[in-house]
């Protein structure tokens, strides 16, 4: 299948998952000492979903919760999460072209535990959905560890998420993430206290948050806002705009249409 690393197009989850099964058969050719992980995570399965929910599981079971069991709760909940397929199409295609230091589609779903997070979070907000919160809990905890990312299973959040390195993300309950969004390790979407209720931000589509950012409140960031690492952002971002600093203020306006799919982290005068 023909790809360019500067482009972003989606990709039909078929044509995806057939190019991670080619990748996975020349992968075995290179070093036949790790076939057993590509016919069990990749090649023994149907379809991008239950590949998905094969290698959660493979990662986060625990002595309480085989593989198997954990394996067919997440396929249970399939269904109930509309259009899986795209997004998590759209998951790895974010890491594929956002991340320079990957190669082939196959390496989110067997190594990077930014989009493994991910996806083990929206198997655990739909069950949060539908009422088994305890068992939503445990992933959290058990991603928590595994990953070191805690995403509240509560949270909301869209499709084509990059998670950049991934470790330390805080991602509090009613925190709402939007689509095409890029955050890198160390980033706190939090509360400012101990108050009840609608108390996290609200990330709008496109935006790219700095390692070690804290964005604190009931508060919103707009589409395409660029947030530099280690600012603390207590008060609302307009679109199309660049904070910085401690406590966070405007330092500029955003150039790139959506700075989250360009990874710029630079400050432009």
């Amino acid at each position: 299948m023909p790809c360019c690393k500067q482009k972003g197009e989606a990709i039909d989850p078929l044509v995806l998952f057939e190019t991670i099964k080619q990748e996975a058969r020349a992968a075995i050719e290179q070093d036949p000492a790790l076939v057993q992980l590509f016919q069990s995570a990749i090649l023994d399965h149907k379809n991008l979903s239950e590949m998905i929910a094969g290698r959660i599981a493979a990662r986060l079971w625990t002595r309480e919760l085989n593989e198997e069991n954990l394996y067919e709760i997440f396929v249970e909940q399939i269904d109930k999460i509309d259009h899986l397929e795209e997004i998590i199409s759209s998951d790895i295609s974010a890491v594929f072209h956002r991340d320079p230091a990957c190669n082939r589609f196959m390496e989110p779903v067997l190594y990077l535990k930014g989009f493994l997070s991910i996806e083990a979070h929206r198997f655990a907000h739909t069950l949060w959905e539908t009422g088994r919160k305890d068992l939503a809990l445990f992933l959290q905890g058990r991603s928590s560890c595994v990953f070191q990312t805690d995403i509240h299973p509560a949270a909301r959040i869209g499709r084509g998420i990059f998670l950049d390195h991934a470790t330390g993300l805080v991602v509090g309950e009613t925190a709402v993430v939007g689509d095409n969004v890029s955050i890198l390790q160390d980033v706190t979407l939090g509360g400012t206290g101990k108050e009840s209720g609608d108390r996290h931000p609200k990330v709008g589509h496109g935006v790219l948050i700095g390692a070690g950012a804290k964005v604190l409140g009931n508060i919103t960031i707009g589409d395409c806002a660029k947030i530099a690492s280690c600012s603390v952002v207590l008060k609302p971002v307009e679109a199309y705009s660049t904070v910085a600093g401690v406590p966070a203020k405007v330092v500029g306006k955003i150039e790139d249409r959506e700075p989250a799919l360009s990874m710029d982290q630079l400050i432009n005068d």
